[in-house]
């Protein structure tokens, strides 16, 4: 069996307000996406890594994270695109290129707290669903606005969940969304369509329904400085 995690670090960061890439700032002395990054070294679900970043990272990246930290199932450093989408398809590309996988775990290099079990769990279900996503439910309430930031609806929270990452396909079925979404991506912006995660991606060019399994409250996307705060809050408390 052949499993890849497609981990996404091609990202600017932003919204850090940091000259350094989010994915790259130390968090107690180690860059961000290492901690993602050894998880997936140490399962033993996952077979390869496929680690994207910007062009100008790949280098740097070999050097300072593949290589200082003994990361020996990543198999190639590749540079990804202008959107997340574009990253995505560069990793789906470079799977095809070797013979393809039965799974992919894509992931956001920006989330340092997925942990072994969680993997587990999605792969647990991959395997019967071929489409399964981590997420958790919503502890608020959620308000669907239109253009003008009026309310136009309030789902039951009940049923709303945020969505995180591991995202996790058959390798033939995200293969088969993407490629569909490569074929209209010139249309996208015109149609005000904007792409933002996978599961949308099999939602909208397949007709496979995607299933949610329950992440954790501590999976966090580190976005902004506050968020920072509270990686290192997370990591203190595990101490």
């Amino acid at each position: 069996m052949k499993n890849v995690a497609i981990v996404l670090a091609a990202g600017s960061g932003s919204r850090m307000n940091s000259d350094v890439k989010k994915q790259y700032m130390l968090l107690n002395d180690k860059p961000l996406m290492v901690y993602c990054l050894e998880v997936f070294e140490e399962s033993k679900t996952i077979t390869d890594i496929i680690l994207v970043t910007s062009k100008e990272d790949v280098e740097s990246c070999n050097d300072d994270i593949v290589d200082r930290y003994g990361l020996t199932k990543v198999r190639a450093v590749i540079p990804g695109g202008k959107e997340r989408y574009d990253s995505v398809m560069a990793g789906l590309d470079k799977i095809r290129k070797e013979g393809g996988a039965d799974y992919v775990f894509i992931h956001d290099a920006a989330r340092p707290f997925v942990t072994d079990d969680i993997i587990e769990r999605l792969y647990e279900d991959v395997v019967r669903t071929h489409a399964s996503v981590a997420a958790v439910k919503s502890k608020d309430t959620v308000k669907i606005a239109n253009n003008a930031d009026y309310v136009v609806s309030t789902p039951n929270r009940e049923l709303t969940w945020i969505i995180q990452t591991p995202q996790t396909f058959s390798y033939s079925l995200a293969l088969e969304a993407y490629d569909k979404l490569r074929e209209e991506e010139d249309g996208l912006a015109c149609q005000g369509i904007k792409v933002t995660d996978d599961a949308m991606v099999v939602e909208t060019w397949t007709d496979h329904r995607v299933r949610l399994i329950e992440g954790s409250y501590e999976n966090i996307k580190v976005t902004t400085p506050e968020d920072m705060d509270i990686a290192l809050a997370i990591i203190n408390r595990k101490i």
